[in-house]
């Protein structure tokens, strides 16, 4: 089973020839990106809702020093490819690859999605890659956030304990 959800973890070129044949069947690519750093049901209902707006989800997911740099020296708290093992298993995750650029433009400029998805808290016009998706027909979706949830937040909750 384990290799299996393995499977889904892709580098750039697997990921591409990936999308091309999704792309060929008629399915509709669904991208999104993050550093999932503890999943919690935030994510879950993040990531459905976000694969519920095509065929195909594919997660953008922060390497281990992209995320040190985003978040600090204390994180990430579970490594990339713990974090990548997790969200390769959910159902609803149909491919999950790592990037270790400062934003995932390379990434979403190679598999071209149709949607681009990010929470909420962005406006579209600071979605990285929104312009891009845009350019060639695609959109962007801004899903909500579960209140009470955050990486963050459960990170402040433990050291509080």
């Amino acid at each position: 089973m384990i290799e299996l959800i393995q499977q889904k973890i892709l580098d750039l070129p697997s990921a591409r020839a990936k999308v091309a044949a999704w792309r060929l069947g008629g399915g509709k690519i669904v991208f999104t990106n993050g550093c999932f750093d503890l999943m919690h049901p935030g994510h879950l209902k993040y990531l459905a809702e976000a694969r519920q707006l095509g065929q195909h989800l594919v997660v953008g997911v922060n390497s281990d020093a992209s995320v040190q740099k985003l978040k600090g020296p204390h994180r990430p708290i579970m490594d990339e490819a713990a974090r990548t093992l997790l969200l390769a298993s959910l159902a609803f995750v149909d491919a999950v690859i790592v990037f270790g650029e400062d934003t995932p433009l390379a990434l979403i400029n190679a598999l071209r999605p149709d949607v681009l998805v990010k929470g909420a808290d962005y406006e579209e016009k600071d979605v990285v890659g929104a312009s891009e998706v845009k350019s060639w027909g695609g959109k962007v979706a801004l899903l909500t956030f579960v209140p009470g949830y955050s990486t963050s937040k459960i990170e402040e909750k433990i050291k509080s304990s």
